[in-house]
């Protein structure tokens, strides 16, 4: 992969912000003309630094008004063993986020449930069913403070 430079950075900066902006805007911002900026947004999508699009959608106006933390403890860290749990966690569909650990827990996983008795049918159906877990852990944000969905350019 080729070194970003500021033109590059700054095209990111934007896309971030605004994922749906025309070419035409995004060249006038960054100071491109429209076929240059074209080419280097292909680029930076054809290298994977532009992994995706996607439409950021609310939780709460989902009716998923409950964040919860999960730590995951597994009955040990062999390659099966966390390739069986992994291929597993993939299809809950309340899992937002999945995180293999160093420390005290195998995975940390971020789930989000409509109300209490909505966790309790993850818990009871899906998380409790994964292969090889030994313990479950779970905290519920009370309230979300910060959430960045992207990296600071």
């Amino acid at each position: 992969m080729r070194e970003l430079d500021t033109i590059d950075l700054a095209i990111l900066k934007v896309l971030q912000r605004d994922g749906r902006i025309s070419n035409a805007e995004l060249a006038e911002t960054v100071g491109l003309s429209a076929s240059a900026c074209s080419r280097r947004h292909d680029l930076l999508e054809k290298s994977g630094v532009i992994s995706g699009y996607h439409a950021r959608l609310s939780h709460k106006a989902l009716d998923y008004k409950m964040m919860v933390i999960v730590h995951i403890s597994l009955s040990g860290q062999f390659a099966k063993t966390l390739t069986d749990f992994e291929v597993a966690v993939k299809r809950v569909p309340n899992v937002l986020v999945c995180y293999l650990m160093s420390g005290e827990y195998d995975y940390i996983l971020r789930i989000a449930a409509k109300d209490l008795e909505d966790y309790e049918r993850i818990h009871r159906d899906w998380l409790s069913a994964l292969p090889h877990v030994v313990k479950i852990n779970s905290s519920f944000a009370l309230r979300e403070v910060i959430e960045r969905p992207n990296v600071g350019l």
